[in-house]
């Protein structure tokens, strides 16, 4: 007897584990999918690599947008009905996408695209925040990226198979396949984590203090900013990648998902040797220690490129490190921002997610500035981008808050949230 109820709590968190790291795939899969495709686009609608590129970034302000609108709503209303309001019109907005007539209708359904996907990406952090906090955040936040490190992985490998059998647009209707799949199992087997007792008031004065009180914690500002800065510069790796490494150094669409799959896997290694060390080593100093090495590895980056050194070679390494480096810093960076502020997970959730998509929009297009013909643009963003989120990590921290840094700010937000917690067991 005891035997089935282990099997069976083994299954229930297995099965948590899957539909959570679903719905936080969203926004890789919805990205990475299609990179193989962004020159067909191109070729197909006649038009240059800033209007193509123009798709993503548009994707990524509507997911930066769409966040704080979920976050907020999902603290107000519980995350199940945000949740699948988000989920129906994902798959919705995928099917338009497989029938766009221009590159500015596909850039406009992609807003839509990513406005309702956000809900996924912003509820699954909560859901996650309802059940974890701290050190406990960082590993569940570090083994949750298995799947959504291995989105990456798969996900170009599968856009570019799928051109071998259709178009750009058979991308599109996969992606919406997967999404309903996704929104059925999230119904099935999702349930509320966020009771009534712990909810807030939904109007709008209530939203806005508690932005207000984020933005005055100069913790979580600079776990923001320095984190979505860092997190820009992988999206200007991927908004270049494919005309670099394609354009410029002739892989092929298959070679090219292949090799990308190869940085998300350093992403995913990052994640698990953070696993083992979180609780060990204070999640804020490996925090730093994986901003040190992306900075590093972007600055070695544009050496290589700006002195024509060491070939393809000279670009690959320094982009896996910096994939390798971000396992550590964006579950770390992650768990502690939203471990400051249990009582507005969804709007903290939402603020961090919109802050690294609207990083990444912002910077998307400048990769396509000086054309295709050199990768100079990507990596300049890059280097500028590590040596900026670095500078703010140290800066906005201080050497006052080292202390509170390296873990006291962790154990007295674990304290406040074991309150309502042990008053909500009382009740029981």
């Amino acid at each position: 007897m005891t035997t089935v109820a282990a099997a069976t709590t083994g299954w229930q968190r297995l099965r948590f584990f899957l539909i959570v790291g679903a719905l936080t795939a969203f926004a890789p899969l919805s990205i990475d999918m299609y990179l193989p495709a962004l020159p067909a686009i191109a070729r197909d609608f006649h038009t240059g690599p800033s209007q193509v590129q123009l798709t993503l970034t548009t994707f990524l302000a509507g997911i930066a947008l769409g966040q704080l609108l979920a976050g907020p709503i999902s603290d107000a209303v519980g995350r199940r009905r945000p949740l699948f309001f988000g989920v129906i019109g994902y798959v919705a907005a995928s099917l338009l996408c497989a029938v766009a007539p221009s590159v500015f209708a596909l850039a406009g359904l992609r807003l839509v695209q990513g406005l309702t996907g956000a809900a996924g990406v912003v509820i699954a952090r909560a859901i996650v925040r309802d059940k974890h906090t701290g050190v406990a955040a960082a590993r569940y936040f570090s083994l949750l990226m298995l799947i959504t490190g291995l989105a990456p992985i798969l996900a170009p490998s599968l856009g570019g198979q799928l051109l071998r059998a259709t178009s750009w647009r058979g991308v599109f209707l996969v992606l919406a396949l997967i999404g309903a799949l996704v929104g059925v199992a999230a119904a099935a087997g999702l349930r509320e984590t966020l009771p009534p007792e712990r909810r807030r008031a939904g109007s709008l004065h209530d939203t806005g203090r508690a932005f207000r009180s984020l933005f005055r914690d100069s913790l979580f500002v600079a776990y923001a900013v320095a984190g979505s800065l860092a997190f820009a510069a992988i999206f200007t790796y991927i908004s270049g990648s494919s005309f670099v490494l394609q354009g410029i150094y002739g892989l092929s669409p298959q070679t090219y998902a292949l090799v990308f799959g190869l940085n998300a896997l350093g992403l995913v290694a990052g994640t698990q040797i953070n696993r083992r060390l979180a609780g060990a080593v204070p999640i804020a100093r490996l925090l730093r220690y994986g901003m040190t090495s992306v900075t590093v590895a972007a600055l070695a980056l544009l050496a290589a490129v700006g002195a024509h050194a060491f070939g393809l070679a000279g670009v690959l390494a320094p982009l896996f490190v910096i994939m390798f480096s971000l396992g550590f810093v964006l579950p770390n960076g992650m768990a502690l921002a939203l471990t400051l502020h249990p009582e507005a997970a969804g709007t903290a959730s939402a603020l961090l997610g919109a802050m690294q998509m609207g990083s990444g929009a912002a910077v998307a297009p400048l990769v396509g500035i000086a054309g295709t013909g050199t990768a100079l643009p990507m990596a300049v963003v890059m280097a500028v981008l590590g040596v900026t989120s670095l500078t703010c990590l140290l800066v906005l921290t201080g050497r006052h808050h080292r202390r509170r840094l390296d873990g006291d700010d962790v154990a007295d937000a674990q304290r406040r949230d074991a309150l309502p917690q042990q008053a909500l067991e009382a009740r029981r």
